[in-house]
């Protein structure tokens, strides 16, 4: 394996829009949800073993799931997380990171890689990566990966490329989250990809892009460069790093600099971010019902999606579209329809049960 090549595994959110079975207290990331026998950060770091050393996967994550961590990453030593004090967004957790590698390696290229999604094909991800990584190595760019788009889905940013015979294509720009007309007018003319928030870049090309799009960030976290990887790290991290600005990697870095390609991909990718999406993926009865976790019998029933306790027994009568999802003392009954709701009804569920509920 190559010693220069490490990755990042982003592993802080919470995850709510899959509550109940995401809490704040035991996040997505730390769950099987595909009923795999792997929860999703296992599978994350899996995938990137294959490629990369495991002494040179981070975990970025916020220190609270510290204990989760290590849980499900038995090997993962102390040194290889990045326990963030308090949330605020991907950049500064991406700097740290960045700043980190340098200080033991300053050849190294890194792969930014959510703990949270899903990859069908693996070897044709690796074989992507890769590439990315080898291209990254000898040019001063910041790659992301663009997933080639099969629907005009308007829950994911778009990257629009200059539209060459190269296989790695310079970006255009970077739209967010579009409306349905729009996301078909991006589909139809070919000329966009979805945003898989996965990126690859050397530590050099990175630290050089703080550098010019976020000066104030660049210099509070160079003030550490002393410590990383030292005992006083922790230390350093509890002290400035709710110091630093609340921006993403895609506002505070990449939509402003002029280096930015994109390679288009196509491994099967989900990024698991509702439960509709997560019934996408699950295998289904004829009557297009999918069910995680227990043994459920369907009776005059269609399209559902039903997660509970294993060894649960479940029986659903004339029910169509609907999620139910049961989690310990926590029940969810749901129209497919009205899922974007579930923000508000954990909101409600806060105040009327009580936090430790979400």
């Amino acid at each position: 394996m190559n010693k220069n090549y490490y990755a990042v595994i982003m592993a802080g959110g919470v995850g709510s829009r899959f509550w109940p079975m995401s809490t704040q207290k035991y996040p997505k990331q730390f769950h099987d949800m595909l009923g795999t026998g792997d929860s999703l950060i296992q599978k994350t770091f899996s995938r990137l073993e294959r490629l990369i050393p495991t002494e040179n996967i981070l975990i970025s994550t916020n220190k609270r799931y510290k204990k989760l961590v290590k849980e499900h990453l038995e090997n993962v030593t102390t040194r290889q997380l990045l326990l963030e004090p308090c949330m605020r967004n991907t950049s500064p957790c991406i700097l740290y990171a960045a700043l980190k590698i340098h200080t033991i390696n300053p050849d190294g290229v890194m792969i930014i890689a959510p703990s949270d999604h899903w990859i069908e094909n693996e070897p044709q991800f690796i074989d992507s990566i890769e590439t990315a990584f080898e291209f990254c190595q000898q040019n001063d760019v910041l790659m992301t990966l663009g997933i080639q788009p099969n629907s005009p889905n308007t829950g994911y940013g778009y990257i629009q490329f200059e539209n060459t015979e190269r296989e790695i294509k310079k970006v255009k720009q970077f739209t967010e989250k579009p409306d349905l007309e729009t996301a078909k007018k991006f589909v139809e003319s070919g000329e966009y990809l979805w945003n898989a928030g996965i990126f690859i870049w050397s530590v050099k090309s990175i630290l050089k892009a703080f550098k010019t799009s976020l000066p104030e960030m660049s210099a509070l976290f160079c003030k550490g460069n002393h410590v990383y990887n030292t005992e006083f790290e922790d230390d350093f991290i509890n002290t400035n790093y709710d110091k630093a600005e609340n921006v993403s990697i895609d506002y505070g870095i990449l939509e402003k600099a002029t280096n930015v390609h994109v390679l288009p991909v196509n491994f099967n990718w989900n990024d698991l971010g509702t439960w509709s999406s997560l019934y996408n993926k699950l295998p289904k009865d004829d009557q297009q019902n999918a069910s995680v976790g227990g043994k459920t019998i369907f009776r005059n029933a269609s399209n559902n999606m039903v997660r509970t306790q294993n060894r649960k027994r479940v029986v659903i009568q004339g029910l169509n579209n609907y999620i139910v999802i049961e989690k310990d003392d926590v029940l969810l009954i749901c129209p497919k329809s009205d899922e974007q709701e579930i923000k508000q009804i954990t909101s409600q569920v806060k105040e009327d049960f009580g936090e430790e509920f979400v």
